[in-house]
């Protein structure tokens, strides 16, 4: 799923389930990297249905809202429950190492 400023609140913020957002920018070798595990696991969420979404926003198409949620290095993960941040990590992140924070707050 591809969050945008226009799509963030009803998506995210208002999202009665938890929802892993991977800001990411086109010029940014990692995010590349990670871009095939966040597909992935976005197609995986058939595991998470009803309990997770996963998508990505775009810091350069959404400059609001990387400066509200403070992005300083990309890419940049945020769980987000009931309107709320949860957890956040910086860097390029393993398949692994995301399923655990997503499902820390499962």
């Amino acid at each position: 799923m591809e969050f945008t400023a226009k799509n963030f609140e009803k998506e995210v913020l208002k999202s009665d389930i938890l929802v892993l957002v991977d800001f990411w920018a086109s010029w940014c070798p990692p995010c590349k990297v990670v871009e095939p595990i966040i597909e992935e696991l976005a197609q995986e969420s058939q595991e998470y249905l009803g309990k997770a979404k996963i998508g990505k926003l775009n810091v350069d198409r959404n400059p609001g809202l990387g400066a509200k949620y403070e992005i300083t290095g990309v890419p940049t993960f945020i769980i987000f429950k009931d309107g709320k941040i949860k957890d956040r990590a910086i860097a390029a992140k393993s398949k692994s190492e995301l399923i655990k924070m997503i499902e820390k707050f499962l």
